[in-house]
């Protein structure tokens, strides 16, 4: 049996520190299996594919403009008939943003083990208008409902049976939830993290995304809890996010199925540790 001391004075200043150390870790080298039992490592390490992602320019009637499609897939799956999660990128995002936290390495490693069966992520981009329509002419929220589903079914994935979102994404995705139970067309889950839900007029209106508080009030998924349906919601927030007093305040009314209060702040350090939760709470959820 090679001492963990051992293997760590034997790589000190010799050539397999500099360039061999990668190869052996992964056991591609007959050192592989002796460094990481010195070092307290068990069995293979497996290298994790990428996820596949595909970037599209489409035209939205609903939005009157060109937008980017995204999709976001696991590697080496069949994606005919594939379930989808619409991905709603934050405020002054775009859809090759959307995909926060490191999101495609944690979903492409999760399928890969088996932790979680196969599925995807559509992103398109949605302006700085909280999902809706603000601008006369450019409403996002129709074009999730009646173009992002024929263009997924164009090619051949399967329709959307989530969303998830992330700030603006987040009271999007609620909002999105609202408008598919009003549908009769429930979603299978909701995951929100880090939800821009705001508790103050004078805050939201700096934004620009609402023509007054009465529309504002109509939309707010904080002001209509009674009207989200009955999809398994997700809520993952840091506990120093700037609307974390909204947030706090839509989880104590609707008791949602998963409510996770973290330390961190409205960045991607927060998200880094949530998505691994979010993919796992989406995978239990996709249909069969």
């Amino acid at each position: 049996m090679v001492s963990r001391r051992a293997v760590l004075t034997a790589l000190g200043g010799t050539a397999l520190a500099a360039v061999g150390v990668t190869a052996a870790w992964h056991g591609d080298a007959p050192l592989g299996e002796s460094l990481r039992q010195a070092l307290g490592v068990a069995g293979p390490v497996p290298a994790v594919k990428r996820a596949v992602v595909r970037v599209e320019r489409v035209y939205s009637r609903y939005r009157a403009r060109e937008v980017d499609l995204l999709t976001l897939v696991p590697p080496g799956v069949p994606t005919r008939g594939l379930p989808m999660s619409i991905l709603l990128h934050g405020r002054y995002g775009t859809a090759r943003l959307a995909s926060v936290g490191g999101m495609d390495e944690v979903l492409a490693a999760a399928v890969g083990r088996g932790q979680v069966p196969p599925f995807g992520f559509v992103a398109v981009d949605g302006g700085d208008n909280y999902w809706h329509e603000n601008v006369p002419g450019d409403d996002p929220m129709a074009m999730l409902l009646e173009e992002v589903p024929r263009w997924l079914a164009d090619r051949g994935y399967g329709g959307p049976f989530a969303c998830t979102g992330v700030s603006m994404g987040g009271f999007g995705a609620l909002l999105y939830a609202r408008r598919r139970h009003e549908r009769r067309e429930p979603l299978g889950a909701v995951a929100a993290i880090a939800p821009a839900l705001m508790t103050d007029w004078a805050e939201m209106s700096q934004r620009n995304a609402f023509s007054d508080p009465e529309q504002w009030a109509s939309l707010d998924p904080l002001k209509n809890t009674d009207k989200l349906g009955t999809a398994p919601v997700g809520i993952w927030v840091g506990d120093h996010d700037k609307f974390i007093t909204g947030t706090r305040r839509f989880i104590a009314v609707t008791k949602p199925t998963v409510a996770s209060i973290l330390p961190g702040g409205h960045d991607d350090g927060l998200y880094r540790k949530v998505v691994p939760d979010v993919i796992r709470f989406l995978g239990k959820r996709v249909p069969r």
